[in-house]
C-alpha cells in the first residue's frame, strides 16, 4: 500500500512532467505571500490526505485553516498531484505528513519548498510488513490504530504550538479532549471484537493495511497483496488468501474502500465465504457518506468486521 522505492522511476516521471509548472506556480505564491485563495487570516495548514487533515481539525479548534492535498474517497498511494496542490503546498504556513514511506509522491517537491513540515508518526511503535519483497520495511498505515493517533495528535499540537504560539495551550487541551475520545472508541472496538470466536478472529482483508489495527484487536491479518504496487493480486496471492480461508473455515472476508474488490470476490467464489464488506483506511468520505471523520472510520471499520465475521449475532 505504500509507495516504496519500487515506484520511484514512476514518481520521478511525473515530477518531471511538473517541473515546467513548478516556476510559474512558485512565481505565483511569491507575489501573493503565504496564504491561499481562502479569505481567511489564519495561518494554514496542508495534509497529505484526509484522515490527517480530520485529526488536525479536532486539535486545531478554530485557530488554524486546514486542508487536505487529496479529497474524500482518493487513493493516497496512487494519487498524482498538480500543479494546483504546488501551489497550496508554497502557500502553506505548515504541511503535515504521515511518514513511514507514504508519501513519497509528495515529498518529491515538498523538499523544494520554503514550508516548514511535520512529521506526525514520529514516536509511534512502528509494526513492518513481514512477507515478499517488502519484508522489514515500515507498515505506514499507523493511524489505524487509535492509540496511535494520540501520539499523531500530540505531534499536531507541538508543531501547532510553533506555528501560533499564542495559543500553545489550546492545542494541547484540544488534543488531550480527543485523545480521551480515541481511547474511548479504541474500547469500543475491543469490546466489539472480543465476541468473536477463536477460530473467526482473522481479518481477510484485499491489502495489508490492517497490521495496527488487527493488533489492538487481536485479530491474525491476512491479506492478499502486502502492499499496494505495481502489480497486485497475483495468481499465487489469490490461491494463497483462497487455502487460508478454506483451512480455517473464515465466514467472511473484506476489501478497502480505495481499491477494486474483484481479486477478492474470486476468494468468495473459490470458498463460500461472505464478502463482509468495504472497509475504509486511507480515505474519509464525504460529509454525507459512512465516514466522514476519524472516530467514524474507525467505528465504522469495527462495525462491519464484527458484524459479519459473527454472521451479525454480536
Amino acid at each position: 500500500m505504500p509507495n516504496f522505492p519500487f515506484r520511484l522511476a514512476k514518481v520521478v516521471r511525473r515530477f518531471v512532467a511538473f517541473l515546467a509548472s513548478i516556476a510559474v506556480v512558485l512565481g505565483l505564491s511569491a507575489c501573493g505571500g503565504n496564504s491561499t485563495a481562502s479569505n481567511s487570516d489564519k495561518p494554514v495548514v496542508l495534509t497529505t490526505f484526509t484522515v490527517l487533515a480530520d485529526i488536525a481539525k479536532n486539535v486545531a479548534g478554530d485557530k488554524l485553516q486546514v486542508e487536505s492535498i487529496t479529497k474524500a474517497g482518493a487513493e493516497i498511494h496512487g494519487y498524482e498531484p498538480t500543479p494546483g496542490d504546488i501551489r497550496k503546498a508554497a502557500q502553506a504556513d505548515l504541511i503535515l505528513d504521515n511518514g513511514l514511506n507514504l508519501e513519497a509522491w509528495f515529498a518529491q517537491f515538498v523538499e523544494g519548498l520554503d514550508v516548514p513540515h511535520a512529521v506526525v508518526s514520529e514516536g509511534v511503535k512502528v509494526m513492518d510488513i513481514g512477507e515478499d519483497s517488502y519484508r522489514g520495511k515500515p507498515n505506514p498505515h499507523a493511524w489505524m490504530s487509535p492509540d496511535n493517533v494520540q501520539i499523531y495528535a500530540n505531534n499536531m499540537a507541538k508543531a501547532f504550538a510553533g506555528l501560533a504560539p499564542e495559543h500553545a495551550s489550546e492545542f494541547e487541551a484540544n488534543a488531550k479532549a480527543y485523545n480521551s475520545r480515541l481511547k474511548e472508541v479504541k474500547d469500543e472496538m475491543v469490546s466489539k471484537l472480543s465476541v468473536l470466536p477463536e477460530n473467526h478472529r482473522a481479518l481477510v482483508t484485499c491489502e495489508g493495511a490492517f497490521s495496527y489495527l488487527a493488533r489492538d484487536a487481536g485479530l491474525k491479518e491476512v491479506y492478499i497483496w502486502a502492499v499496494n504496487a505495481e502489480q497486485q493480486a497475483t495468481p499465487q496471492q489469490i490461491a494463497r488468501a483462497i487455502g487460508f480461508v478454506k483451512d480455517n473455515q473464515v465466514p467472511a472476508v473484506f476489501c478497502e474502500s480505495t481499491v477494486s474488490d474483484a481479486p477478492m470476490q474470486q476468494v468468495v467464489g473459490a470458498t463460500g465465504a461472505k464478502f463482509g464488506g468495504v472497509l475504509y483506511v486511507d480515505s474519509l468520505s464525504e460529509a454525507d457518506g459512512p465516514v466522514p471523520t476519524y472516530l467514524d472510520l474507525i467505528r465504522h471499520d469495527a462495525k462491519i468486521i464484527t458484524e459479519a465475521l459473527t454472521g451479525g449475532t454480536a
